[in-house]
């Protein structure tokens, strides 16, 4: 599912006749006349609500398991019509309904931000055995990234949701990024408006450079936090081993042997090991 391909996923019916009513006039095709949603997106609402409350569970989920939660923070947002119609007008599109339901993919949109980077792909494994979201598409701009330096891992999503009474399931595109990855992103993002979207060929160079050096420190922070966990590993296994001679000492020859103390696992193996059975919880 690894591709950097432009999203391509047609939105279901009910998605498409949701937008229509949320953002035309009744029995008309053209986008926000007045220049904002004509009603309400609610069905956009929802699907971010039911999404964000999905990943908090998980996020629950880790922090009992481990002691604290590998996520940072999650952010939700719908797409403002001024950026749906700026956006059609880049493709070079009349600002229909049908068009920005086939072409604007991330009217919903939620990013979450991570300390470490592996922890980005542990999430994207437990949504992929999740029940109910479907994965449908993915681009991987860490293992890839872009020509300025742009990486995060952005993941289009359908999303189940009951609207109106009926079952409804909408295209949320999700963000996962590290802490240095968003920062970079934010400032790219602050150049882009200012310049409006044609930044100098010296800053672009900058922001290149600064991409490095965001994906240097990511390095640095997950081979210190390797090099942490190893060392409480082996003060737990050590802990284990003082306590087996602890319990031995002054014990007849011919006693019962102590019992083999468990294993200490991995972070990893703790939070895979707690995906695989909650998986269809």
């Amino acid at each position: 599912m690894n591709t950097t391909t432009p999203f391509t996923i047609a939105p279901e019916d009910s998605e498409r006749e949701a937008l229509k009513r949320a953002a035309c006039p009744e029995g008309d095709d053209v986008l926000f006349p007045a220049g904002a949603w004509v009603r309400p997106p609610d069905l956009y609402r929802l699907a971010l609500e039911e999404l964000e409350a999905e990943i908090e569970a998980i996020r629950r989920e880790w922090k009992s398991d481990e002691g604290f939660s590998p996520i940072e923070h999650i952010k939700t947002r719908v797409k403002e019509p001024d950026s749906i119609l700026g956006k059609l007008s880049r493709l070079g599109l009349e600002p229909s309904a049908d068009h920005a339901a086939d072409f604007i993919y991330d009217i919903a949109g939620m990013r979450i931000v991570f300390p470490f980077v592996t922890d980005i792909y542990l999430l994207l494994e437990r949504i992929g055995r999740h029940q109910g979201l479907r994965i449908l598409q993915i681009k991987d701009y860490i293992m890839n990234p872009k020509s300025n330096g742009y990486r995060s891992l952005h993941v289009l999503l359908s999303v189940p949701v009951i609207f109106e009474e009926r079952l409804c399931r909408v295209r949320v595109e999700v963000q996962m990024r590290t802490l240095a990855m968003d920062f970079w992103a934010s400032l790219e993002h602050i150049l882009l408006y200012k310049y409006d979207r044609r930044v100098p060929d010296h800053l672009e160079r900058e922001l290149s450079s600064a991409a490095g050096a965001a994906g240097e420190l990511d390095r640095k922070m997950l081979t210190l936090r390797s090099e942490v966990m190893s060392l409480s590993e082996e003060d737990a296994l050590a802990g284990s081993d003082l306590e087996e001679v602890s319990r031995g000492y002054g014990q007849h020859p011919n006693a019962g042997s102590s019992p083999t103390p468990s294993p200490v696992r991995s972070e990893r193996e703790r939070r895979q090991g707690s995906v695989s059975k909650n998986a269809f919880d």
